[in-house]
């Protein structure tokens, strides 16, 4: 092998190693480059889905977006399970009189899908979360009366009815406490309340399992909400807590209250203040649980 081809070789090969070097620093001096970039394409997702969820709350649930009906989700998947995240509520109202509870009504032969709260005429409604306002609706004199559906983050949907007077709009954003609404006495009413109803994916599910009107606080941080089916096969709330409350009626005593809520006289004493003697008036409502 003469010089001149040796000499070939080397300088090839100190090119190599040089290029192999350089390509080497270039990687390492890409390395923090690559990483800022990846950390502000992970920000800008992430700000993105926090929009998106802004928007829509409870998009990963809810099928459809709707400002018309109250319940818009017949073709909705319900999860056989669902936890419902109940911190940073705020009571829709101050007041803690319970009127009328969840459950059926025999006499007039349907379902109450929520708790009527005492209120008076001009009081402030609030939004029980963060949500977005879904429906504001006018019914006249028939049902709701005038009414607001609101969407929350936690999958739930709250829906306040028989208002004097709605103070937001459809698709605005609200905080927690943020006042809506005043208390009225439109609609199907025969006196001045708060018709307060929770729902999931649609479904109606009893308030008081979540919130607490007499102590103004939410019962538990999370509530369980479970699927079940019904003879007609339609789901609804497994938990829908109708022995919660009892509404006194004529001819009721402790006695026959306590028989048929399967609880002692003394627990119904205990749980609602009062004492074996106390009289009992039609369409008091007593906490049996």
């Amino acid at each position: 092998m003469n010089f001149n081809c040796i000499k070939t070789i080397l300088i090839a090969a100190t090119a190599m190693v040089s290029l192999n070097s350089f390509s080497q620093d270039l990687i390492a001096r890409q390395a923090p480059i690559d990483r800022k970039l990846k950390s502000v394409d992970s920000l800008a997702l992430q700000k993105q889905i926090r929009a998106e969820q802004s928007a829509y709350p409870g998009l990963s649930l809810y099928p459809t977006w709707n400002n018309e009906y109250v319940q818009a989700y017949g073709d909705a998947i319900v999860p056989e399970s669902y936890k419902v995240d109940l911190t940073g509520f705020c009571m829709p109202t101050t007041h803690t009189k319970i009127t009328d509870v969840f459950g059926y009504r025999p006499r007039r032969r349907r379902m109450h899908y929520g708790l009527d709260v005492k209120v008076f005429i001009g009081d402030t409604i609030r939004a029980a979360f963060d949500g977005k306002v879904r429906v504001v609706k006018n019914q006249g004199r028939r049902g709701y009366g005038k009414y607001i559906v609101i969407r929350h983050d936690n999958g739930l949907e709250t829906v306040y009815g028989h208002l004097s007077k709605q103070i937001v709009e459809i698709n605005q954003l609200v905080k927690a406490g943020e006042p809506i609404a005043l208390g009225g006495n439109t609609g199907r009413s025969t006196g001045s309340h708060l018709h307060f109803e929770t729902r999931f994916l649609g479904i109606p599910t009893n308030p008081a399992l979540m919130f607490d009107f007499e102590k103004q606080d939410i019962v538990a941080d999370h509530y369980t909400f479970t699927k079940t089916k019904t003879s007609k096969g339609t789901a609804r709330s497994m938990a829908s807590g109708e022995g919660l409350f009892y509404k006194v009626k004529s001819g009721d005593t402790l006695s026959k209250i306590a028989s048929r809520q399967g609880v002692s006289i003394d627990k119904l004493c205990q749980l609602n203040r009062i004492t074996r003697k106390t009289i009992l008036r039609p369409g008091q409502v007593l906490r049996c649980s």
